[in-house]
This record gives structure tokens, C-alpha cells and sequence, in this order.
């Protein structure tokens, strides 16, 4: 098994569910995490999307909230991120759904703006417990959004 503070490298196969891996709160204690770790495969080409998992530091809750709506800015003005979602789970615990047609819209999104807040270490140290989770997944199924 892989230590859980090395870095995950695109080809490295990890198989895990949503929600935090044990061992990673090593924020606590001032101690600097990375901010965002990142898990999982590309896969085969077809539709992508991430399942981000974001627990915020006690007290910090209202910063995740605005980090999450200045994510949401960003992603309104890129045609390749489809349905998006920023999520409360509870009190502490957040997360973000979002979809793309393919791994070169994904990839097109890591590197916007949305991908630079993730990448401000010092913010995501500032708000966040440990490294906000990204889970690269495969959309295998798909249903309109609030066909009517």
C-alpha cells in the first residue's frame, strides 16, 4: 500500500470510494498539507467528471463556502465543464460535482480557474483540514438535467 502523504502520480492505480482516506489529516498542528490530492485514473475516453470531497477547518466553514462559489465563477465560463455542483454534506464536509464529455475537457478545466484555486496551497491550508479530495471518475450513465 502506498504512503498516504506521497504524491499520486496519473499512472499510479488507486482504488478508493469517495470521502476522506484515513491518515490524511496532517494539516492539524500547523503542519502545511499540499491541498489538493488527487486519486484515481483517466480511464478510457468518454465522459469524466470529478468527485471532489472538501472538509473545512472548525470555524472555517463560511470561507469553503465562498471558495466554492468562486470555483462555480470560474466554471461558468468554460464550454467543456458540464453539470456542476458544489455540495453541503454537513456542517464541515463539502463537495463538488462536475462533468465533462471527455478527458480533454477535464483536463481543460484543471488548468482554468478552478484548478488555481486548488492550487493557491496557502488558501487551502488556511481552510482546509487536509487536502480537498479529487476522485477522477467515469460517468458510465446519464440522465438530462431537469428534463421537462
Amino acid at each position: 500500500m502506498s504512503d498516504p502523504k506521497a504524491p499520486c502520480f496519473p499512472g499510479e492505480s488507486l482504488v478508493t470510494s469517495p470521502g476522506p482516506v484515513r491518515g490524511n489529516e496532517y494539516s492539524s498542528g500547523g503542519q502545511l498539507h499540499r491541498g489538493v490530492e488527487v486519486l484515481g485514473e483517466n480511464g478510457d475516453e468518454g465522459p469524466k467528471a470529478f468527485y471532489i470531497h472538501i472538509e473545512a477547518r472548525p470555524g472555517k466553514e463560511e470561507a469553503v463556502i465562498q471558495m466554492l462559489r468562486d470555483i462555480h465563477g470560474c466554471v461558468l465560463g468554460e464550454p467543456a465543464t458540464g453539470p456542476w455542483f458544489g455540495v453541503r454534506y454537513s456542517a464541515t464536509t463539502f463537495g463538488i460535482f462536475e462533468a465533462f464529455p471527455s478527458i480533454a475537457g477535464r483536463d481543460a478545466h484543471v488548468a482554468g480557474g478552478g484548478g488555481d484555486i486548488f492550487r493557491d496551497r496557502s488558501r487551502m491550508n488556511e481552510i482546509l483540514a487536509y487536502p480537498a479530495q479529487v476522485h477522477r471518475v467515469d460517468v458510465l450513465l446519464v440522465k438530462d438535467l431537469f428534463a421537462g
